[in-house]
C-alpha cells in the first residue's frame, strides 16, 4: 500500500487492534493480547485525533481490554470498541 510512513503507522496500529479482537472472538488469548500490545503501541504516537478518529476513546478502550485479557485470559469483557469519529468542526481533544 502507497501511504506516507505515519499514516501507515497509524494504519497498521488500527488493522492489529481490529485483528485483536478477530482473535478474541476465536478463543486466542495470546494473540489478542500481542496484537493489542502491539495496536496501542502504534497508536500510542498519535494525538487525540487523527485522519478524523477520535483515538483517546479507542485507546482507553483497548487499555481496558488489554488488561482484562491480561488478568483473565478470555472471560467475557464489555462489548468490543467502536471507532468513533470526529465530526467537521468539533475538537474532542479537550476529554
Amino acid at each position: 500500500m502507497t501511504a506516507r510512513e505515519t499514516d501507515k503507522l497509524f494504519l497498521q496500529g488500527m488493522i492489529q487492534l481490529a485483528a485483536a479482537f478477530h482473535h478474541y472472538t476465536r478463543g486466542n488469548p495470546k494473540g489478542t493480547k500481542s496484537l493489542l500490545e502491539a495496536g496501542l503501541s502504534k497508536l500510542r504516537k498519535f494525538p487525540a485525533e487523527y485522519r478524523g478518529t477520535e483515538l483517546n476513546a479507542l485507546r482507553g478502550a483497548a487499555v481496558g481490554w488489554l488488561d482484562a485479557v491480561t488478568r483473565s485470559g478470555l472471560a467475557a469483557i464489555a462489548e468490543v470498541p467502536q471507532i468513533e469519529f470526529v465530526r467537521p468542526g468539533q475538537s474532542n481533544s479537550g476529554r
